[in-house]
């Protein structure tokens, strides 16, 4: 026996109604707000790789100023040795070293560090 299932199909299916504005208004919003966010989070991915690029950037010019400084710490201590050196080397020479030294005030007496006070109108009260 054939059967027609024409009408019979097209009533068991519940048919969606038409979508009203409100459901239009609320898509709406969604997309806009799904835009938005993901406007948002390609900002701040950017923003993490910008200061990615410039926390590496300052890491190499640390490690720039970092083995400039080692260098120079390297010739300074070098420099060293060889003052020490040199200055051991003049030590038994040194003729200063041997004798008895004077006190400072022998030393110093023929030259006079103090100045006459000069008397100017300006300076007077």
């Amino acid at each position: 026996m054939p059967h027609s299932s024409d009408s019979s199909d097209s009533s068991s299916f519940s048919q969606s109604p038409p979508p009203s504005k409100q459901d239009s208004s609320d898509d709406m919003r969604k997309v806009q707000r799904r835009e938005k966010n993901r406007i948002a989070a390609q900002k701040s991915r950017l923003r993490q790789t910008q200061k990615a690029d410039t926390l590496h950037l300052e890491s190499e010019d640390l490690e720039r100023q970092n083995a400039a400084l080692r260098r120079e710490i390297k010739q300074l201590t070098e420099e060293m040795k060889h003052f020490s050196s040199m200055l051991s080397s003049h030590e038994p020479l040194c003729s200063i070293l041997t004798c008895p030294q004077p006190p400072p005030e022998v030393l110093y007496a023929t030259h006079s560090f103090h100045q006459p006070h000069i008397s100017s109108p300006r300076f007077q009260h």
